[in-house]
């Protein structure tokens, strides 16, 4: 009795046979790629074409080019009128959406925020380490309403308060690798020395609050504090900002005062 030959397989472009699992090592390069583009744009970089994300990224156009098309595809980019501009898509805002819902910090510590906006009646933020960043998941504005649910943005970690708050308790390899990334200059105050920054790291530790002065945006004072994890480990972050001259100096230790407490607050409620 004959036997039907067994049918040849087919393989993709790598050789592998069809259908068969993507290797780990290749998925993780893929998704790595992935997060590469997205990281692209920022708040000052929100569109950007093929070849800037090209430059921006390091990888070769063409390779920007697939990669974007896939991205718009699965609705994690959008793609300008004129077809020839990127944005960060809307599918990205959904999914940040319930990343924020399901943080047990954003909605434990929400309470605490706006109370002390009403009390220092200051614009206040919150913020968690990304490991590389401090993230600005909530911002608190007693002077407006109504204050908006989601609000999302990075703050750079060696110049914010938020920032220093964090990076003042972080293992001091963290810290060195950190500042080895580089220490951008927003301003003139902006601490770029690594001794200098060191020496304000510690006296942050020491005391239990940090503060800008205006090293990120000029004429502008943040007092932020530490907030830890059931671990005692400090993964955030809230601050208080304004301009200088309604947060003058002589009245910094008494705000920071509050700031702290309710830093504690909220590392109790979680």
């Amino acid at each position: 009795m004959e036997t039907a030959s067994p049918r040849p397989s087919s393989t993709d472009k790598r050789g592998r046979p069809s259908g068969q699992a993507q290797p780990a090592d290749d998925t993780n390069k893929s998704i790595a790629k992935i997060i590469r583009i997205l990281e692209c744009f920022s708040t000052t970089h929100r569109s950007l074409s093929v070849a800037e994300i090209s430059e921006r990224s390091g990888y070769p156009r063409s390779t920007a080019h697939r990669l974007c098309a896939s991205l718009r595809e699965g609705g994690l980019l959008d793609q300008g009128r004129q077809r020839d501009r990127y944005r960060l898509g809307l599918k990205l805002f959904q999914l940040g959406n319930i990343a924020l819902s399901n943080m047990d910090l954003h909605r434990e510590a929400r309470p605490y925020i706006e109370q002390l906006g009403r009390l220092t009646g200051q614009l206040v933020h919150l913020a968690v380490f990304d490991g590389h960043q401090a993230i600005v998941i909530h911002r608190s504005d007693p002077t407006a309403s109504p204050t908006p649910l989601t609000f999302i943005e990075t703050a750079p970690i060696h110049c914010t308060s938020v920032g220093k708050a964090i990076l003042a308790f972080q293992p001091p390899e963290t810290v060195d690798k950190l500042i080895g990334d580089g220490l951008t200059r927003y301003t003139d105050t902006t601490i770029t020395d690594e001794d200098a920054l060191k020496a304000d790291l510690a006296a942050i530790h020491a005391r239990g609050y940090s503060l800008d002065e205006g090293e990120h945006q000029p004429g502008l004072r943040c007092i932020g504090a530490p907030v830890h994890d059931h671990d005692g480990r400090v993964f955030a972050a809230i601050s208080i900002s304004g301009p200088a001259w309604k947060m003058p100096a002589a009245e910094t230790d008494n705000l920071a005062q509050i700031v702290k407490h309710t830093a504690n607050q909220i590392s109790a409620a979680l």
